[in-house]
């Protein structure tokens, strides 16, 4: 199967007067050949690894060419003579398909701007996107974004690396997209006119895709170019407000910045407890001019008493995002009551032992770690810390965190690292190693309890992939609230979700 189809699209047999070649056949991949062959492209695919394979009934018509050697399938990729090549997003930067692409002349996007290539072309041409990135909490902004958009009354659709492909979504009859988009997106996103954009942080991460730090941070940037309206991003950090200052957008797009107190002229803020707006209002140069939008509270259901500043800054940029794009005020409260975090963010599980429990697995770095932390009182936390490092060092998050900390918990096959840095940076905070033990979850909450003092709060916060002892940090989270619904069950104590 895959050498007949492969061969057919080489040597020009298909018929349709469009060729494309599809890279990668996970999700993206399927979406992508998906809508290319619904508007008449041939399209052929090729992977790296065997597994592809078990996929390939996901779209109809289209086997996979497998060729695991990276310049062995570039060449593959020209010799089928595409149109066009179309990567998805696990395809690095540094892949041969790239230089070879460039070389031959022959266009390569990633499937968001395939996707929105297609959609201007189409009936849906104008449909506004909303995009955020950053290197932690962009799952939840566009999460809150789309319970805004919906309270306002729109169809709106949460897409992008948030799961859904943004391929599979165009044809819907969605007004509006709340588009989550990674780095590996960005590096292959040229034409997307977003009506208002975001990068929430930004810290080293995923170096081995694209090779350093700089270009990590540039192709986080890309989320500002051709910005049509807003320009959101946090006012106390720098780095971000020079990828603002520095991008390319449309004539009229304003910059609007986000801080955790009270706003100045073109930004949000808090005052008092509540979420405001002193940037799409009238004369909102007049001194104190703001428009509440939402208070604290309203974030209770999802976040408990306490949101977190990480998630006050992720229900800033949504509202900021949705007030740019033209929502009432109204909606913003509403939406924010209505949202529920995904799972494994930042995530009340349980209030047990005197204790609030915080699942917050998808910490899978350090300044996702540091983020769950912050805000929390002084000596007030037990961290359950460790897992697959990724080569991090992990000095400057515990020393940031120590003043937080009343204990830790190290888990991981390996757990030096960690206990080498949490003795040399946080030598005053007591904290205690569990092995992989049968059942050693439920040891893991019950060393926290054993550390910990009424009130405090146990935040499950890795800093560290999971893939040294679960299948995936989903996983690592499920466990873990399992075994405090456990421990719970055992003290008498409420628990369950919250």
């Amino acid at each position: 199967c895959q050498r007949r189809v492969y061969v057919l699209c080489r040597v020009g047999v298909c018929s349709m007067s469009r060729s494309a070649a599809v890279i990668g056949w996970g999700k993206s991949g399927q979406g992508a050949a998906g809508a290319l062959l619904s508007r008449d492209w041939c399209v052929s695919a090729f992977a790296a690894s065997p597994a592809a394979t078990l996929f390939f009934d996901e779209v109809a018509d289209v086997c996979v060419h497998v060729e695991e050697d990276a310049d062995a399938l570039a060449r593959a990729v020209l010799d089928a003579r595409p149109d066009l090549v179309v990567v998805s997003p696990g395809i690095p930067a540094h892949h041969p398909v790239f230089e070879a692409c460039a070389q031959a002349g022959i266009d390569l996007w990633g499937e968001v701007e395939l996707a929105w290539r297609l959609q201007e072309e189409g009936p849906h041409a104008g449909r506004p996107w909303l995009t955020v990135t950053g290197t932690n909490g962009k799952t939840t902004t566009v999460g809150m974004l789309g319970e805004i958009l919906r309270a306002s009354g729109v169809k709106a659709e949460e897409v992008g690396n948030i799961g859904t492909p943004i391929t599979r979504a165009i044809d819907s009859d969605a007004e509006v997209f709340a588009v989550e988009l990674s780095s590996f997106q960005l590096h292959t996103a040229y034409t997307v006119r977003p009506i208002a954009s975001i990068c929430l942080n930004v810290d080293a991460d995923h170096l081995d895709w694209h090779g350093s730090v700089e270009a990590y941070a540039a192709d986080k940037a890309r989320v500002y170019e051709n910005t049509v309206r807003a320009c959101v991003y946090p006012a106390a950090d720098r780095t971000v407000e020079a990828m603002v200052e520095n991008a390319d957008v449309v004539e009229g797009a304003r910059a609007i910045g986000l801080t955790l107190g009270a706003p100045t002229v073109s930004q949000f803020g808090i005052v008092e407890g509540l979420l405001v707006d002193r940037a799409f209002v009238d004369d909102r140069h007049r001194h104190r001019h703001a428009i509440a939008l939402a208070h604290i509270s309203d974030l209770a259901g999802a976040y408990g008493d306490h949101p977190s500043p990480a998630v006050l800054s992720d229900a800033l940029a949504a509202a900021a995002l949705a007030r740019a794009y033209g929502v009432e005020p109204e909606a913003v409260e509403a939406g924010l009551r209505a949202f529920r975090p995904a799972g494994h963010r930042r995530a009340v599980v349980a209030r047990a032992a005197d204790l609030t429990w915080i699942d917050d697995s998808k910490a899978t770095n350090a300044h996702a770690a540091r983020a769950s932390l912050a805000g929390l009182p002084p000596r007030s936390a037990i961290w359950i810390v460790g897992g697959d490092p990724k080569g991090q060092d992990f000095a400057e998050l515990i020393s940031q965190v120590e003043p937080t900390l009343r204990g830790v918990v190290v888990i991981g096959a390996d757990r030096s690292v960690l206990v080498k840095e949490l003795a040399a940076y946080a030598p005053d905070v007591p904290f205690v190693e569990v092995d992989g033990h049968e059942d050693w979850m439920f040891s893991v909450v019950n060393e926290a309890v054993a550390l910990s003092r009424p009130g405090d709060t146990v935040v499950l916060a890795p800093a560290c992939a999971s893939w040294d002892q679960f299948d995936n940090y989903g996983q690592r989270g499920d466990v873990f609230a399992d075994a405090v619904r456990r421990l719970a069950a055992q003290w008498g104590s409420a628990g369950g979700d919250e």
